[in-house]
């Protein structure tokens, strides 16, 4: 770990934790809430009974929305800015000359940024998921008439510890998935601020096809552990 960047990879922390929180919990709010409402009415729909949608809300949440979620915002945000930095370091020829100080581009760039999105993105799924069971107990309290004693005893029912623990681990993959994509395409930057815009785009959807993908993997693999 000596060649560990430890005060760049605690300012990319700060820059991922930090600097995402708020975007994160606010948005897996409303689709906790889009969640559990239109679980609700399908329910009703079809069964006329909803009493087990507090149980399933938490359920899904904990599995699925907040590592999700979470992931794709940290994509957006985070990947894009690492995808935009590296590659304006390649077409300002810094990686080379980086190379010729005898410095490891990878050992450099990538490292730091590796540590910190792995951590940063555990905490912010572990945060999300969190805020997310507040706001799906409100919700079911506030519209569903289910009050937050019925909605935790439902949720005992459902959920298991291996559900956050589940959570966690995505978190450290989709955070490990984040920047070596946004890397691994500014490295391979085109000269011109062109070539940066492309490779901060597929960086993006390469990078959100990844995490989706291996999202159903990780499912797979826990559901029969």
């Amino acid at each position: 770990m000596k060649s560990l960047r430890w005060k760049e990879t605690l300012q990319q922390l700060f820059f991922v934790a930090n600097g995402s929180g708020f975007i994160v919990v606010f948005c897996v709010c409303f689709a906790a809430m889009v969640t559990i409402l239109e679980a609700s009415f399908h329910m009703k729909m079809v069964i006329q009974n909803d009493s087990m949608v507090p149980g399933f809300a938490a359920l899904l949440i904990l599995k699925e929305l907040g590592a999700v979620v979470t992931a794709l915002l940290l994509t957006s945000r985070v990947g894009a800015g690492i995808a935009a930095e590296v590659g304006l370091m390649k077409v300002t020829e810094q990686i080379d000359a980086l190379r010729m100080l005898g410095i490891e581009p990878v050992r450099y760039l990538v490292l730091p940024r590796l540590v910190a999105c792995v951590i940063g993105a555990v905490l912010l799924t572990l945060i999300a998921n969190m805020v997310c069971l507040i706001c799906a107990m409100l919700v079911s309290d506030l519209m569903l008439g289910y009050s937050p004693a019925m909605f935790l005893s439902s949720m005992r029912i459902f959920v298991k510890f291996q559900d956050l623990l589940l959570a966690a681990v995505k978190g450290a993959f989709f955070g490990a998935v984040i920047p070596l994509v946004a890397c691994h395409f500014g490295f391979r930057c085109r000269p011109g601020a062109e070539g940066v815009g492309s490779a901060t785009t597929q960086s993006v959807v390469v990078a959100s096809i990844l995490i989706i993908v291996l999202d159903f993997v990780l499912s797979y693999t826990f559901s029969y552990l």
